[in-house]
């Protein structure tokens, strides 16, 4: 038998990166999907990962028919995942007042949960068909709470966290597991710009080995670090008028343009 096959999103950065290397170093077929195709080609060389273990898409995962596509040519060249992990993402700033930062959202909600949905679709019917699999959304401990100037990436978070909720729910009994990641601050190119204190922060190969656990244990929900998951949990039961007043006077996230 061939060895399992993880399809992974935002493949060629930060944690879909470190994601791609955890799976390889279990021994698991990769198929990446990356806008950057060359430089996915060169780590997948690095690592001497030829065509047998590692494939490699350039999609855009904002783009439906685009990500749908490539989904199709996974399926059709390696069969039907193990395990999809729908992690391609974006975080950038905004201020409502702007109309620019109308298009942000909008951009922001076509990746991170649109985007998502439509990495799943192509693998939904084949994996019910065969009875297991597991898809895994990238959420974020940003979902729990809105933050300011992060209207648009905490709104995609908490929106993807209720979608995978959703399918969840769906799926139930079929055999496909829907697993929510949430991690807390890691340490990739997506948060080394923010103006505001991480607590916790990660490095990306040890999110990646926990996530690679929590997948494979099924869980259905996970906050990564565990300590941000206590933050998190605090955060729910905070009132109103407390959190609104502690976070006054915080950092925001950059907006487009902004260095």
């Amino acid at each position: 038998m061939s060895p399992p096959l993880a399809f992974i999103t935002g493949a060629s950065s930060g944690i879909g990166q470190a994601l791609a290397a955890r799976y390889a170093q279990a021994g698991w077929r990769l198929a990446l999907v990356a806008r950057r195709t060359e430089e996915m080609q060169a780590w997948a060389a690095g690592l001497r990962l030829d065509e047998s273990r590692c494939r490699i898409y350039g999609a855009d995962v904002a783009q439906i028919d685009s990500i749908v596509a490539a989904g199709q040519r996974c399926l059709a060249e390696s069969g039907v995942p193990d395990v999809v992990i729908a992690n391609a993402g974006i975080s950038i700033g905004m201020d409502t007042r702007e109309r620019a930062d109308l298009d942000v959202m909008a951009q922001t909600f076509a990746l991170n949960n649109t985007g998502l949905a439509a990495t799943f679709h192509p693998f939904v019917a084949p994996m019910v068909q065969r009875g297991s699999g597991r898809l895994v959304g990238i959420a974020s401990v940003a979902s729990v709470r809105g933050l300011p100037g992060h209207g648009a990436y905490c709104a995609s978070k908490a929106g993807v966290v209720a979608y995978c909720e959703s399918l969840r729910t769906e799926l139930h009994g079929s055999g496909v597991r829907v697993v929510t990641l949430c991690p807390g601050y890691i340490d990739t190119p997506l948060t080394r710009g923010n103006r505001y204190g991480m607590p916790f922060l990660m490095q990306p190969e040890a999110f990646a080995d926990r996530a690679f656990q929590a997948i494979e244990a099924g869980a259905s929900y996970r906050v990564i670090p565990w300590q941000m998951g206590w933050v998190a949990r605090l955060l729910r039961w905070v009132p109103n008028a407390v959190f609104d007043r502690a976070v006054q006077g915080r950092g925001r996230k950059k907006r487009r343009g902004e260095h």
